[in-house]
């Protein structure tokens, strides 16, 4: 599952050869040496090749890699050893200067893109063109060095969390307009919750912030995670380039992933827009002071706060359970602060 130039005869994660090349045939042949115009085209060819990015197809866990097994022309046999292998080319294309993309291969997704396609899902070419497609609507991620047993994590992260955008997009769409006032329901409540992040943003104060949002949606339990820093001056030098400053309250600039601003803004409104239950927890870190934990609850379309006790038990019973945790040490857990609004324009 590699979409990639690579030396004709070198073999893949899937232990094929890959697209458009065939192996090397490894009979004797007396080659004349190679003059200096040779070895200029090569070195072109190779220096060309650093401009070329690769796609790499990862079946990430046990069942998608034994579902692939019931295909002949994919020849591992053990997901552990399988991994490693695709660690040591993920490795050997960085060495060379290439930049490739990792894409989360998932074989259903592969048999239907087959069938659809009219093409033999039993052969390197078929998962070539689909590992190909990936990066255009499923999962993928930049390879940038880290191992494979860090790497598979995170490209499962960004599966959910692509999954949960759709999701939650479609939710918001689908909403329609108020019997009412005719507003578009997805929207007045996407505006609703990008204030409430401000809002929450503001009052939180400087510091670094893990904000998590939970909603339940039907079948669905939806979540996002949102990591912000606020300073009170500027920002540490080179740190405004790592992350994109899109709110600014009181003047106070807060940094974060506009994307993960997105999601959580998202997946906060399916929360305003439903009415039902769900809730937000904020953690702020600051240099030399104890931890701080914050709780607010959705009811009725708004974010109420929580009570210093209710945080506390939130944090300190096993959900499964039911029975107390111990506190965690050097954490403060109190109320959450109100979040009123101007409601003017921005609900249905």
């Amino acid at each position: 599952m590699t979409h990639t130039d690579r030396t004709p005869g070198d073999r893949t994660s899937t232990g094929h050869t890959p697209t458009g090349h065939t192996p090397i045939d490894h009979t004797p042949v007396d080659h004349p040496r190679p003059g200096r115009g040779d070895r200029t085209r090569a070195a072109r060819r190779r220096t060309l090749r650093r401009e070329v990015p690769s796609i790499v197809g990862l079946l990430a866990d046990e069942r998608d890699f034994a579902a692939m097994r019931s295909y002949r022309s994919f020849t591992f046999d053990d997901h552990a050893a399988y991994l490693r292998q695709l660690d040591g080319l993920l490795r050997a294309l960085a060495k060379q200067g290439v930049h490739t993309t990792v894409a989360l291969f998932d074989p259903e997704e592969f048999a239907a893109y087959c069938a659809d396609t009219g093409l033999d899902p039993d052969t390197p070419a078929s998962r070539s063109r689909f590992t190909a497609a990936i990066p255009a609507s499923g999962a993928a991620v930049a390879y940038d060095g880290r191992p494979i047993d860090a790497l598979v994590p995170q490209l499962i992260n960004t599966a959910v969390r692509r999954a949960t955008w759709e999701y939650v997009t479609t939710l918001l769409a689908d909403l329609g307009a108020c019997a009412d006032c005719g507003q578009d329901i997805g929207r007045a409540a996407f505006d609703r919750a990008s204030h409430i992040l401000l809002r929450l943003l503001e009052e939180a104060g400087p510091g670094t912030h893990h904000l998590v949002c939970s909603v339940p949606a039907g079948d669905e339990q939806l979540l996002a995670v949102l990591h912000a820093d606020r300073y009170e001056g500027a920002p540490p030098p080179g740190h405004a380039t790592s992350l994109d400053g899109g709110l600014s309250p009181d003047g106070a600039p807060a940094l974060f992933d506009t994307s993960e601003a997105a999601e959580f803004v998202s997946v906060l409104a399916a929360g305003v827009a439903l009415e039902g239950a769900g809730g937000v927890v904020l953690r702020t870190t600051v240099p030399g002071t104890p931890d701080r934990l914050h709780g607010w609850r959705l009811a009725a379309g708004a974010l109420l706060p929580l009570t210093e006790g209710e945080v506390f038990s939130a944090y300190c019973t096993d959900a499964d359970t039911g029975e107390p945790l111990s506190p965690e040490p050097g954490v403060e857990y109190r109320a959450g602060f109100d979040l009123s609004l101007d409601d003017t324009g921005t609900h249905h």
